[in-house]
């Protein structure tokens, strides 16, 4: 008998230690009506390669996407950015599609090899590139719409990589610095939030790591992605001075960075191995650009940690330390905080012995609960509050900065017929920012900009054509490639002319009557929560009791 009571009560509290965040939480998932601050910036965004098409017109340069591109077996299908959603030729309908939106804001990227195609000042200015892009940003300007330009968006110069190994070099510190500065020379009297690089940390790990991005370089070692990231930083700080110091005085404008940061929970919050795991986890998917930029000049201290090791397992490496003078030079260096978040995961420790070809990274195990809705992309789970979570942790952790959402966004299919109707992504979307809401006057986030990924379908990295974001739907086959908006589009459309979700208006009343479906808490996509599969094993462990005690 005691042994029976044992087991139901292991059973029972087994389960419920681990926090359910899967279940729909009303408190946590609820519906927030009310409008955005008055001035709230509503963007969409794009990249250079994903969109423009004409990868070898008019004295461009080739990328290292190009030549990925170009490299039998590294994109789904073949699939190349030649064409990709031809802007090139098309921004001018580009613009009036997003006219049609209601845009005040658009994101956008520099082909740096369309500028300079060798990647250096000495080689030369290619003015057909800086034609092309003066005349997309007056159109943009013409049409009442402020560009938000990117210097760099990973089509890193080919000619850069040939030569010097690409980032892991840190010669390119000052190429990007003569590039930036060009840019800022050319366009800066047009241009006033700049950022200087997008995602460098996909850069390093997708990139410089994995190989799943150009420049496809392979090392599971992770020093080459390191030495990327250290020279990233460099750059990025050598850039936002010479703007700082030679531009902004004139000019007027902002510079800074926009990270990609993951959010994490621990799988047992009470347990202190899961939140220091989840803690590690954080300074990998934050702190690594984040920390430098933001706290002190230098890693956190788990990455140091990393690194330390990594150059004792390998003698003879240059050592990954920042100086003081470079602590000093990359500290401070950006005016707010620029932010793509994509991704929650559920972080539990895991206990083992690092051994030969391992890091600390391997004491980090993820998950997502089966209740999280996926997209198309097998990494992207729909868990709008963990953007409220993590908005939330910037501001504690990084100074209490202005807070540009640069890229939120959900991915379908590739299918036939198109999928137009897209109620998933205008469920994401109704999620999402009504979380990014409730940061600002319930937890006073702020947040300045939210930005939609993508504008419209596009070249989507390795996976190519087959998963599409865009709020406009582009039909590739067509050689005039023409843009359908979806119904998202429509939807963001209400929510730009309406600054949020006001009580009374159209919009607001579609969000409420779809809301419990969106978020689980109705009878659709509903799994099973940890408060029901512990009552079932409740229920089952008495059934078993009662078959060997007879009760009173």
């Amino acid at each position: 008998m005691m042994f029976l009571w044992t087991f139901l009560v292991l059973l029972t509290t087994a389960y419920c230690a681990e926090y359910d965040y899967g279940a729909y939480d009303p408190t946590r998932d609820s519906f927030r009506t009310g409008t955005f601050p008055d001035g709230f910036i509503w963007s969409t965004a794009t990249a250079s390669y994903q969109i423009e098409g004409g990868w070898n017109a008019s004295g461009k340069g080739e990328s290292i996407w190009d030549r990925f591109s170009h490299t039998p077996g590294k994109v789904d299908r073949g699939d190349t950015g030649d064409v990709a959603c031809d802007s090139y030729n098309k921004y001018r309908e580009d613009v009036q599609l997003m006219k049609n939106l209601g845009l005040r804001y658009y994101r956008l990227s520099l082909s740096w090899p369309r500028i300079f195609p060798d990647g250096t000042r000495a080689g030369g200015v290619n003015q057909a590139g800086v034609d092309y892009y003066n005349n997309v940003i007056d159109e943009l300007l013409a049409n009442g719409i402020t560009p938000m330009v990117t210097l760099y968006h990973w089509d890193l110069p080919q000619a850069l990589q040939d030569r010097y190994g690409g980032w892991v070099n840190e010669t390119l510190v000052e190429h990007f610095n003569d590039y930036a500065s060009y840019a800022f020379q050319a366009f800066g009297d047009r241009v006033k939030f700049w950022l200087t690089f997008n995602e460098p940390k996909v850069v390093c790990d997708n990139g410089h790591i994995t190989g799943e991005h150009a420049p496809g370089i392979q090392d599971p070692t992770l020093l080459t992605g390191y030495r990327a990231g250290h020279t990233l930083l460099k750059a990025h700080a050598r850039a936002w001075h010479t703007y700082d110091l030679n531009y902004r005085q004139t000019q007027g404008g902002k510079i800074g960075i926009t990270l990609n940061l993951d959010w994490g929970e621990p799988r047992d919050p009470d347990l202190p191995a899961d939140v220091q795991a989840t803690d590690r986890f954080m300074q990998i998917n934050s702190g690594w650009f984040a920390h430098p930029i933001y706290v002190d000049g230098d890693y956190p201290p788990f990455l140091k940690d990393e690194l330390q090791q990594l150059a004792q397992a390998n003698p003879g490496i240059n050592s990954l330390v920042f100086t003081p003078e470079d602590k000093d030079y990359i500290l401070g260096t950006s005016d707010f905080f620029g932010l793509n978040h994509y991704v929650t995961r559920i972080v539990a420790n895991r206990d083992i012995v690092i051994g030969p070809g391992q890091t600390f990274r391997d004491t980090i195990e993820t998950t997502v609960a089966p209740e999280w809705p996926r997209a198309e992309s097998t990494w992207l789970y729909v868990v709008p509050w963990g953007l409220r979570r993590l908005l939330k942790h910037i501001k504690t952790n990084y100074g209490d900065p202005d807070i540009y959402i640069t890229e939120n966004g959900r991915s379908d299919s590739d299918v036939q017929p198109p999928i137009i109707e897209d109620t998933e992504r205008v469920c994401y979307y109704a999620g999402y920012i009504d979380e990014v809401f409730k940061a600002i006057y319930e937890d006073d986030v702020k947040v300045k900009s939210y930005t939609a990924w993508s504008f419209m379908d596009n070249f989507e990295w390795a996976r190519g054509y087959t998963e599409r974001f865009g709020l406009h739907y582009v039909d590739f086959t067509d050689p005039n490639q023409p843009r359908t908006p979806k119904q998202s589009a429509e939807f963001y459309k209400d929510i730009i002319a309406n600054n949020g979700f006001p009580e009374g208006a159209d919009v607001t009343e579609m969000v409420n009557d779809m809301w419990g479906e969106c978020r689980g808490s109705g009878t659709v996509g509903i799994g099973v929560s940890g408060g029901l599969l512990a009552g079932s094993l409740l229920v089952i462990a008495l059934h078993v009791v009662h078959q060997f005690v007879v009760l009173p």
